[in-house]
């Protein structure tokens, strides 16, 4: 594994187009597949009402609720790639000039009324790429 710059782990997890977001429900750890955008290193998904992430990050105003986002391109029968994780704080975007710039350019994956729109300021940003090397020892 080699850890990869913050820039180039941003830049690779805007080139695939889901993830997995990591968040707190009902004081538990929560994980759901989402589609993403990158948009000037800030991480967009789109979820419904009554959503479990859309209930955590409402009332938290500009702070956001701290989450975490996975996303990762690894080959299954090479095993190499690259797996970038950031952790950050997620709240609901309410201002009108970023909702309209951020709903077009984000097509939700499933068949549903999204419309809330969720930004995740990242914070923490760790990658690494699964490059060939010597063989573990078994």
């Amino acid at each position: 594994m080699v850890p990869l710059e913050r820039a180039e782990a941003l830049r690779l997890l805007g080139g695939v187009p889901f993830g997995r977001i990591v968040f707190t429900a009902h004081a538990l750890p929560a994980i759901r597949p989402v589609n993403h955008l990158l948009v000037d290193d800030t991480i967009v998904i789109r979820t419904h009402e009554g959503a479990a992430l859309t209930m955590a990050a409402e009332g938290t105003g500009d702070v956001g609720v701290v989450v975490a986002y996975e996303a990762d391109a690894i080959d299954p029968v090479t095993r190499l790639g690259w797996s970038v994780v950031v952790t950050g704080f997620a709240r609901l975007v309410t201002e009108p000039g970023q909702l309209a710039r951020y709903r077009p350019l984000l097509s939700p994956w499933v068949n549903a009324a999204m419309d809330h729109t969720v930004a995740i300021q990242p914070d923490l940003v760790t990658g690494y790429r699964l490059v060939a090397g010597a063989a573990a020892a078994s």
